[in-house]
């Protein structure tokens, strides 16, 4: 009797410290703060700039695609473990491999080869994740004033290319083999590329002014020309 006493004690000791170790879990009436923000601001809002009848009219945001091409992985796999490790540390779910639907010799890449990484985000995860890109991973890049406006496909979505996965700081740069970039997809139901944009903005998505777009595509007029002139001299000379 003793020792099953003492058993008990031990099981039940074990168990505490196994809810304590547990990582904490999200109540079941818990709302991100941007989907809240959505229901309580961004559709009266977005109503009344565009005039909509009725509420469920007004664009939402369905799903964001984050996808990721690892080059590397056909000569080594041990890339693609990394690659799939890292993503599910930035979005908090387990995402897939995506594999080579045909051989191509010039790149030595034979078909069902694991040549990259991809992962779909909905309900609250996609909320959760798009919080925390807008205030922590966008402040995180070189040099940042906004995101282009020109990722628009026309029918409501929006693509934006990032060069480094270590903007966001779940990623230990310590125990990053190789910098990559990805590309992130926000489809929207909106109809125009005015209303993703407006909706995009209103979740607090920093897009450049015109102005700074204007002064960059003047300077990269400039300096191709500069580039066509001297080698036009050159010909010449």
């Amino acid at each position: 009797m003793a020792k099953q006493e003492a058993n008990k004690k031990q099981e039940g000791k074990a168990q505490d410290a196994e809810k304590k170790s547990a990582p904490s879990v999200a109540p079941k009436n818990y709302t991100p703060r941007l989907k809240a923000k959505y229901n309580s601001e961004i559709v009266s809002n977005l109503q009344k700039e565009f005039g909509f009848k009725s509420p469920m009219r007004v664009p939402r945001l369905k799903k964001i695609a984050l996808n990721q091409g690892v080059g590397d992985a056909v000569s080594d796999r041990k890339v693609i473990e990394s690659a799939l490790t890292e993503m599910a540390t930035i979005t908090g779910q387990k995402p897939m491999a995506t594999l080579s639907k045909k051989d191509i010799s010039n790149f030595k890449v034979r078909k069902g080869v694991a040549i990259g990484v991809k992962v779909t985000l909905r309900s609250n995860n996609m909320y959760e994740f798009l919080d925390r890109f807008i205030s922590t991973a966008l402040p995180r890049i070189r040099d940042f004033k906004g995101i282009s406006k020109k990722g628009f496909d026309g029918r409501g979505n929006y693509t934006l290319g990032i060069t480094e996965q270590i903007i966001f700081p779940e990623i230990n740069i310590d125990r990053v083999n190789k910098v990559r970039g990805m590309d992130i997809t926000f489809v929207t139901s909106a109809r125009t590329n005015n209303e993703a944009m407006s909706l995009l903005k209103e979740f607090g998505m920093p897009f450049k002014k015109e102005e700074d777009e204007n002064k960059g595509g003047k300077s990269d007029m400039m300096n191709f020309g500069s580039v066509a002139k001297r080698d036009t001299k050159e010909t010449k000379k």
